[in-house]
């Protein structure tokens, strides 16, 4: 059964409001069981898993920037896994388990092949069917891998959820460069820069350090370290080369694309068309919400709403709405 259309909260008014109070009310964590990968460039990742019922699906979660298994919208929607008695696996990107990786590359918007080889890796597992989520940056990787591997007979995934993304990298990192949004831009670089430290301490001369310490925006860190750590020439090439939103055309698995329109990350007049959209991609646009918010009940709030939207999309792919254990 699809959750009841969306209604924000009169308690929590405002994008912001929507956007910072999950982060304070984010919950228990699911119980865990954490497993190590070897990537084939001899580098690692590793995924933290909630075991279902034997014979049922598999739902995994890429997450956003700086993100982990521990964000607030990754503890609920595998705790809504496992209500259904399903599989699920949070995907950590290269550095943000806790444990530095061993390579100078970290993680990156547009990391459409990694997303692939992850995917291909969990479908050999043999699950009946295997869905993927992805929020904010992981969305956009998501949603380009869907548009540039996912088209083929032998996708590895049955169908897709994107929450909160920012489909034009250079749109949404130009609104969180100037007034109160540059909150959000400090509060991420407040972890980036440390890293970006300790990774030119290992791999020194691949990045300009005092660059990526003066960074006061995103991009002023893209520029100085994401972009050269990646094989892009700056932000505007990184930008531009990984944006998901010219890419929707070409997706053929089922998708729901779900935004709000008061999304501080990415401006509404950045997002697409339903009409310009292929069949496959359903687009949700909610008036409120924030960004990966979509807080609603009474004080102090819940954050299952979406985590029930995006499991709903994926129960029809099996042909009827899965029960709730």
């Amino acid at each position: 059964m699809t959750p009841a259309a969306y209604r924000a909260p009169t308690w929590l008014p405002g994008s912001h409001a929507q956007t910072i109070w999950p982060l304070l009310i984010k919950g228990p964590l699911p119980a865990y069981r954490r497993e190590r990968w070897d990537t084939p460039d001899g580098d690692f990742i590793d995924l933290d898993r909630v075991d279902g019922d034997p014979g049922s699906p598999c739902v995994v979660l890429f997450h956003g920037l700086e993100g982990s298994s521990r964000s607030h919208y990754a503890r609920r929607l595998m705790h809504a896994v496992s209500r259904r008695g399903w599989h699920g696996v949070v995907v950590h990107f290269r550095g943000c388990s806790g444990e530095a990786n061993r390579l100078a590359r970290a993680y990156h918007s547009g990391d459409s092949p990694e997303v692939d080889w992850i995917l291909r890796r969990l479908v050999a597992a043999g699950y009946p069917a295997l869905f993927a989520a992805g929020v904010s940056l992981g969305g956009n990787a998501l949603l380009k891998w869907a548009a540039e591997f996912g088209n083929g007979t032998d996708a590895p995934a049955t169908a897709i959820a994107a929450i909160s993304v920012p489909l034009d990298l250079a749109a949404a990192n130009d609104a969180l460069s100037a007034g109160f949004k540059l909150v959000y831009a400090r509060h991420f670089l407040r972890t980036l820069i440390p890293a970006a430290r300790e990774k030119h301490r290992r791999f020194p001369g691949r990045f300009d350090l005092r660059r990526a310490i003066a960074a006061r925006t995103l991009r002023d860190f893209d520029d100085a370290v994401t972009a050269p750590l990646h094989g892009f020439t700056g932000a505007d090439d990184y930008y531009v080369r990984s944006s998901a939103g010219p890419l929707l055309g070409a997706i053929r698995l089922p998708t729901l694309l779900l935004h709000a329109l008061n999304d501080p990350f990415l401006p509404a007049r950045a997002l697409p068309r339903a009409e310009h959209l292929p069949p496959a991609v359903t687009l949700e646009l909610q008036a409120e919400g924030g960004h990966v918010g979509f807080v609603h009940g009474p004080p102090p709030g819940r954050l299952d709403w979406m985590p029930e939207r995006v499991l709903a999309h994926f129960a029809m792919q099996l042909g009827a709405a899965a029960p709730v254990r």
